[in-house]
C-alpha cells in the first residue's frame, strides 16, 4: 500500500486522543478524566492507500434514504455498536480486508476510507478510526466499531458516541488512494495530467452505473458530463433516476470503470444484460 506524506499530523492527533475529554453535555456532573491505555496506534495502517476510493449511490434502510457523500465537516452523535467477529477477514465495500484487530469502523454515508475521531459519550474516551465499510444496516445506529476500536473507548455493547471527521487526514488518505497530489492543482494542470477516457464501443452487453438520484434534474445534470465517457443516459427505475453509460463491450466497460475511478474519484457499478455483476470481474 502507498504511504502518506504527513503521518506526523495524525500522530499528534492520536496523541491528543490519549487524554479523555469531558463532553459539555455532562456539565458539572461529568465523568472524571481518565487517561486512555497507552498502546501504540498503527498510524501506517490508518493512513495507507486503499484498493479503491468508494462513495457509492443513494440507498434505503427500512425506508429511510441515505446518500453517501464527501462531508469533511461531518460531526454527528448517535448510537454505535460493534462489528461482529465472524466478519473478520471478509471484504469491505472499498476492497479492503476487514481486520477486527485494527482501529476501523463502518458508516452509512462517509466515503471509504475516511479518518474520524469517535468519542464514547458515556465515559469521554476517544479513538481515531479508519472508516472502511458500509453499515450498520439498521437505523438505530450511526456506526459500528471493530472490537479493537470499541475496546479503546470502553464500548462493550452499544453506546452513544460522537463521530467527527478529521478533514486533513481524510483528504490525505483519499489522495493516497486515488493517486492524486496533496497540493491543489489548477484547471489547466488538471487538463494536462488527467488521463482521457478511451473510446468506447458502439454496442455491447455491459452498462456502467455512475450514480442514482431521486431528483431527475440531478441525474440530467450529471449525464451531460458523463457523455465524455460514452453513451450516457438516464434510466428510470421505480422512483430513482440512474445515470448509466450503456452499450459497452467488456474491454470498453473496463476502461470506463478505471477512468471514472481515477479521473472522477467515483465507484461505479457494472451490469451485464441488465444484471448486476462485480465491477472487477472483467
Amino acid at each position: 500500500m502507498k504511504k502518506l506524506v504527513s503521518l506526523a499530523v495524525l500522530t499528534a492527533l492520536l496523541a491528543a486522543c490519549a487524554e479523555t475529554t469531558k463532553p459539555s453535555e455532562y456539565g458539572s456532573d461529568g465523568f472524571a478524566e481518565e487517561a486512555l491505555a497507552t498502546e501504540t496506534f498503527n498510524d501506517t495502517y490508518l493512513m495507507a492507500a486503499a484498493p479503491r476510493y468508494y462513495i457509492g449511490n443513494a440507498y434505503k434502510v427500512e425506508d429511510i434514504q441515505y446518500i453517501p457523500t464527501e462531508d469533511y465537516a461531518y460531526n454527528q452523535t448517535g448510537m454505535a455498536g460493534i462489528i461482529p467477529t465472524e466478519l473478520n477477514g471478509t471484504r469491505t465495500s472499498n476492497g479492503e480486508t476487514y481486520d477486527m484487530a485494527q482501529m476501523v469502523a463502518t458508516s452509512k454515508t462517509l466515503p471509504l476510507p475516511t479518518i474520524a475521531k469517535v468519542t464514547n459519550l458515556e465515559n469521554g474516551q476517544s479513538v481515531v478510526v479508519r472508516v472502511n465499510n458500509r453499515g450498520p444496516f439498521v437505523n438505530t445506529r450511526i456506526m459500528d466499531l471493530s472490537p479493537a476500536a470499541a475496546g479503546k473507548i470502553g464500548l462493550t455493547n452499544q453506546s452513544k458516541v460522537q463521530v467527527q471527521v478529521l478533514p486533513e487526514q481524510s483528504i490525505a488518505v483519499k489522495n493516497a488512494t486515488i493517486g492524486e497530489k496533496t497540493t491543489t492543482v489548477t484547471e489547466e494542470e488538471t487538463a494536462t495530467v488527467t488521463a482521457q477516457p478511451a473510446p468506447v464501443a458502439a454496442s455491447g452487453d455491459y452498462s456502467v452505473q455512475v450514480a442514482a438520484f431521486y431528483a431527475e434534474d440531478s441525474a440530467n445534470a450529471l449525464v451531460q458530463k458523463m457523455r465524455a465517457y460514452g453513451d450516457a443516459t438516464v434510466v428510470k427505475e421505480g422512483d430513482m433516476f440512474k445515470v448509466r453509460i450503456v452499450n459497452l463491450d467488456a474491454p470498453s466497460a473496463r476502461r470506463v470503470i478505471d477512468s471514472l475511478r481515477s479521473n472522477e474519484g467515483m465507484a461505479p457499478g457494472l451490469l451485464k444484460n441488465g444484471r448486476w455483476i462485480n465491477a472487477d470481474s472483467i
